[in-house]
Order: C-alpha cells, then structure tokens, then sequence
C-alpha cells in the first residue's frame, strides 16, 4: 500500500512539474543562461523562447533592477486555457529604460498570444529631449501590442516615454489591459503636443477590456478609440469596453486640455466606423476650479466622432463623472447612442448639426443625467442654437429623468471611488473629491482589513512617494490630504501642472499585522 501511495504523489509530484515551469531572469545576466536561478536568462533571451521551452502554465520571473533596452516578446502560448505570465518576482521593482541606443522604436513590442505581463515598469530614464525639432530627439512608445491574440497587461507602470504610452492594435482581440498606470508620455511636435496614454483598434470579435487604469497628464489625448485612416477597406475600431477607469489632465503637458478620451475614426470611406463600444463607470476630469464660474476655454474630457461620414454606432455611455471646462462633453458624428445616469459639469453639452438627422432615428436614448453648467439653456447645436432641457425635450423627446442645475450647486460625495486591486492583497485605488479643498475621511470599515494594523498613502501623481503612513483605528478611518504639490513632472518640462486639490487619487496599500506564535500556531 505504501508504495502505491508513493507512486501517486510521484506521479502528482510530476504532473505538477511538467504543468507549470519557472524560469528567471536577471538584469546582469546573459544570453548563455538556461533561465534556472543559478543560470538566469537576460531579458531578451527570455522574451524570444520558442513555445517548446516556455508554453501555457510557466512564470517567467523578473528580478530586481533595471533592465536596460528596447525589448521584443515573441512567446506564444499553445496549450487551450491558459497563459504563459512575466511577471515581477514577488514585490520586486523592476525597470524597462528604453532610453539606449537602439533601431527599435517601442521599449516593449509585443507578438504574441495567451501572455500575461505583470507589475514592471515601462520607461525612459535620465535626460532626453522632448522636442521634435532638436537633432538629438528620438520618438519611442512604451507598449506597443502589434500582434497576438488574448494577452494581459495588468499592474503595469508605462510614463515618460518620448512616445505614446501603449499601442493596442487591431490585430490583437482579445486585449485586456488592466490596473495599469499611464502619464507623462509623449513629446512636443512641430505643431503640438503628441504622444496618447492608449491608442486602442480592434478587428475582432472578442471585446477588448479596458478597466481599472489610470491615464493622466500625457502630452496629447488620454486614450483614443481611433483611426485616422481616411480610406479604410474593413471595420477595426470595434467591441471595446472602457470599465472603471480614471483619466484626467492629458494634454497639459503641452499647455493645451486635450480629450480625456475620443471615440472615433477618420474614414472617409465610411467603412471603417467606431461601433459597439461601452464606456462605463469611468472618472474623466480636467483642472476646473468649480468654485469660480465655469472656465471659458476648451477642456472636453469626452468625446464622440469626429467625421460625419464615419458617424459611430452603438454606443453605450452610462454611469461616468464627466467634468471639464467649455465643452466638456461634445457628441459630433453619432448615429446611436445610449447616454445614461450621467453626471456632466461643462459650459455646454456641444452638438454638430450633423447629428441632429440622426436623433429622430430612435436609435438615441438619453435618461437620468444630472448636468451643471453656467447658463439655463446647456445644449448647444454647434452654430445654429441653444436649448434650455424643457425645449429641448419638446423638440427631440430626448431626456427623461434628467436634471438640470446651475454649476454654483455642483458637489460630489467626496468619495468618488474606491476598487480593490484584485491582482494583489490588500491594495486599493481611491478617487475623491472635495469642492473646497479640504482633507477627506475615508471609511474602511466596509471592507476586510481587521488583519491588518498599517498602512501608506501614495499620490498616484508622485507614485514612489509614501505621503503619508498610519495605523488603522478601531473605526476604520483614515485621512487623506488634498492639498499636495510636488508630483512627477515629465522629463525637461515647464509646462506640466499638479491636479488641483479638489480632486486626487491615490494608491493604498495596507499591511498584515505580525501575527504571535499562539496565534500561528492556533491559526488564530
């Protein structure tokens, strides 16, 4: 019998083995490696396995330190279910510095399929030029997924890139890009400043899940549902969800608001059309003093179309916070849309003449939207005429359930939103708000944190920062300060600002309480 026992956990012992493998990898290490811990791989030679070393079920780690290139990821996965993952070892700080001499113009490139990439940075270190015009510039992104299906980005940190932060193409269904910090990237063009968080495409007919991210302060438009393809022969800016994100001030870097995200394509052909797309408990926000009137220069947060002949279809708006300036919000080139339980502050909720042919279609539907704007006529048909609510329901039959109040009313709960990061233990997101710029008491009673005694507070803004640490009280509250000033500026730029402090987001990260020996021992 003891021996049938043994040749069952042999045999466990084995399938165990030959279902995950762990590989390492090392900033100093070489090309000659077999990837064990005491022969690590270089990152490179760790990215270029063939799926008949590295395959479904195996880790590849990632140590300490920084790892110096532009890098390009081939792994493929074969096995049905399950994914291939790079990942930081353990709470490990690992750095991807692009900035090094080399023909490859993305940090990360990414072809592949079934590959989960985990809690690293994607940067540039050191001096650069941000300057298209000066002779030593050199535009490079930060992610660039080219190809592949079904792979994952969660947890990573993509800023200061010379370039746009992540490429998301059409060629690559299946995306998920989650729990991911995005700011700082791009750099001043001839014309303006370029450069996005996300630029996302998708031809597929799997959805492409955007959430839980965090994009601010890139030098052009936070994300961007787009293409500018005039002359487009297929449909690739298609079946994307935009989930419980929070993206706020792109474009400051170069001086000018730009949209915190746009929904659109360029295609003159009309084929190419942005459709089936879901934008949902998102947080969009740009500098606005809130307590003054409302600022009479452009800041749209959110946008929707751009060329009347590629109007987009089937989009679904429901349960954001939208606040900006002007023309916070502007719907230009929309055939149908679902604009629902809304909250907008803005000068105006702007409308292209175009789309007015399209309302009477039926194919609108807009209810339970709170708007705070400076006048008592908010809609605006760009060039033709205001509307107060009233007419404007008497004439399209638009908005039911909806309110309307003047911007000296508008307040929020200070709490704007807290999610837990489901990728590590005990780490949360926190969005608020505060109209006069006071600290916010935050309650955690809600929430299964008895276990532990401590916690840091990070401005997201200035993320290797602890700004303040504490224990947790009985009650399960903590202070946050809103009145901070220094934040990360972009590498060799003046024109960058912090959030104003009646808005902030931090990252909170609370720690186990040593546990005594009876309590391990009775699993107290």
């Amino acid at each position: 019998m003891m021996r049938i026992y043994l040749i069952i956990i042999f045999l466990l012992t084995h399938i165990v083995i030959e279902a995950q493998k762990e590989f390492h990898v090392f900033p100093n290490a070489n090309s000659k490696g077999n990837g064990t811990l005491n022969n690590p791989w270089d990152l490179q030679t760790a990215l270029s396995q063939s799926s008949k070393i590295v395959n479904g079920g195996d880790i590849i780690w990632l140590h300490k330190g920084i790892y110096n290139g532009r890098f390009l990821s081939t792994l493929k996965n074969t096995k049905a279910n399950t994914f291939i993952t790079i990942a930081a070892y353990k709470k490990d700080k690992v750095i991807l510095n692009g900035n090094v001499k080399s023909l490859r113009k993305y940090v990360l490139e990414v072809r592949g399929r079934n590959v989960i990439y985990k809690n690293f940075e994607v940067t540039w270190l050191g001096d650069f030029s941000r300057s298209q015009i000066d002779l030593t510039f050199e535009k490079v992104g930060g992610i660039n997924h080219n190809s592949g299906v079904d792979c994952k980005f969660i947890n990573l940190i993509v800023h200061n890139n010379p370039g746009s932060g992540f490429g998301s193409w059409k060629r690559t269904g299946g995306t998920v890009i989650d729990g991911c910090v995005i700011y700082n990237n791009g750099y001043f063009s001839t014309k303006r400043g370029s450069g996005v968080g996300i630029y996302i495409q998708n031809e597929s007919n799997k959805t492409r899940i955007i959430a839980n991210n965090i994009i601010f302060n890139n030098y052009y438009k936070g994300i961007e549902v787009w293409s500018d393809n005039g002359k487009a022969t297929s449909e690739y800016v298609k079946n994307i969800e935009l989930n419980n994100n929070v993206i706020f001030n792109n474009g400051i870097p170069s001086g000018v608001f730009r949209d915190n995200l746009i929904i659109a394509t360029n295609d003159r052909n009309g084929i190419n059309i942005a459709k089936n797309i879901t934008v949902e408990n998102n947080i969009f926000y740009h500098n606005t003093q809130l307590s003054k009137t409302i600022e009479n220069n452009n800041a749209s947060s959110l946008t929707l179309g751009f060329n009347n002949k590629a109007p987009i279809e089937n989009i679904i708006v429901f349960n954001n916070i939208i606040i900006g300036r002007k023309d916070a919000i502007r719907i230009l080139d929309v055939k149908s849309l679902s604009f629902k339980n809304n909250i907008v502050y803005s000068g105006y909720v702007r409308f292209r003449e175009s789309v007015i042919k399209h309302i009477n279609d039926k194919n609108w539907k807009f209810s339970n939207n709170t708007y705070y704007t400076r006048n008592n006529k908010p809609i605006r048909v760009q060039g033709i005429r205001d509307y107060t609510i009233s007419q404007w329901n008497s004439k399209y039959g638009l908005e039911t359930q909806t309110t309307y109040k003047n911007f000296k009313d508008f307040n929020l709960k200070n709490v704007l939103n807290i999610t837990k990061n489901e990728y590590k233990d005990y780490n949360y997101r926190v969005v608020l708000f505060n109209k006069n710029e006071k600290d916010v008491t935050v309650d955690y009673s809600k929430f299964n944190i008895s276990k532990v005694s401590t916690y840091n507070i990070v401005d997201i803004e200035n993320h290797n920062k602890v700004i303040k640490s504490g224990k947790i009280d009985k009650g399960g509250k903590i202070v946050f300060p809103m009145n901070l000033k220094n934040f990360e500026k972009p590498t060799n730029n003046t024109k960058a600002k912090k959030t104003l402090n009646n808005f902030g987001v931090y990252n909170v990260e609370f720690k186990m309480k040593k546990r005594s020996f009876f309590e391990r021992l009775f699993n107290w």
